[in-house]
């Protein structure tokens, strides 16, 4: 796929991403080399983990307490028995299948993709449209926020594109390793994110995968940049730039890996808090 390569290529050197794409790299290498991450990286990865479920589930539109989260992620509490809970209770299983996913899950991306919906919408949706693409007549029940420069609702991409889409999904996943880990991360969160193939949960697997993909790619192998939270600090301008990405513009793109690119270096500044709460025996 030469040209999938090329496209990426000219992606990652639009104006000012080849800056952003080095600071994001540099503040992920300082990470890696904190000293909590030499003896108790395991510790410092699940609370990391913990804060980026808390914020994909606040980006879902369920806002709970991080001590909540942390408590139910290690088994001592449950979520409350509403919409909220059932949405976090996704996050969080969709977090953990993402963190479980073996080297080379990038060859067979879709049966990834499908895993990944049935574990984060189960029981939000009816079990029939679990882990399948949307058909005719159905549409996705998320992305009211996603708004075009107009103010308009971003369109849902038609049941009937979404295999070929899909399917571009798939070469963009499989790009080869010298296409910078977070143009690939970034465009696969948007794709995902914009197209909406699914019913429900179509953010969380976009962030989902986006964490599997900035983990098994290089860029913070650590998993502790916590650039969910970035994300939702980030308020409207997140979901903008998403809709704007999928205008098809060479500046809607840029805008997009723009503000992903400061989300992962804003998200080592959280995760160096983590860090170094780590050290210092600080955790909740």
């Amino acid at each position: 796929m030469p040209e999938v390569a090329a496209a990426l290529e000219r992606l990652a050197v639009l104006p000012g991403v080849p800056e952003a794409i080095d600071e994001a790299r540099e503040a992920c290498t300082r990470l890696r080399w904190h000293p909590a991450l030499r003896r108790r990286a395991a510790e410092a990865r699940a609370e990391a983990g913990v804060r980026a479920v808390r914020a994909s589930a606040a980006l879902a539109g369920a806002r709970l307490p991080v001590d909540l989260v942390r408590d139910v992620a290690r088994g001592a509490a449950d979520f409350p028995p509403d919409a909220s809970g059932g949405a976090a209770l996704g996050v969080l299983r969709a977090h953990a299948e993402a963190e479980a996913l073996a080297p080379g899950w990038e060859r067979a991306p879709l049966q990834v993709l499908a895993r990944l919906h049935v574990v984060a919408a189960a029981g939000l949706i009816p079990d029939d449209a679990l882990g399948r693409p949307r058909l005719a007549g159905e549409a996705p029940g998320d992305g009211a926020d996603l708004l075009r420069a107009d103010g308009s609702p971003l369109p849902a991409a038609d049941p009937a594109e979404l295999p070929g889409r899909l399917g571009a999904l798939a070469d963009l996943l499989a790009a080869p390793a010298p296409v910078p880990a977070l143009v690939v991360a970034a465009l696969a969160h948007a794709e995902i994110a914009t197209l909406r193939p699914f019913v429900a949960a179509n953010g969380v697997v976009a962030r989902a995968v986006c964490r599997a993909l900035v983990v098994a790619r290089g860029l913070d192998p650590t998993g502790v940049a916590v650039w969910e939270a970035a994300l939702l600090a980030a308020g409207p301008p997140y979901p903008l730039a998403l809709a704007g990405y999928a205008g098809g513009t060479a500046d809607g793109v840029r805008t997009w890996l723009l503000l992903f690119a400061r989300a992962v270096t804003d998200g080592v500044a959280e995760g160096l808090a983590v860090a170094d709460a780590v050290v210092a025996g600080r955790l909740g």
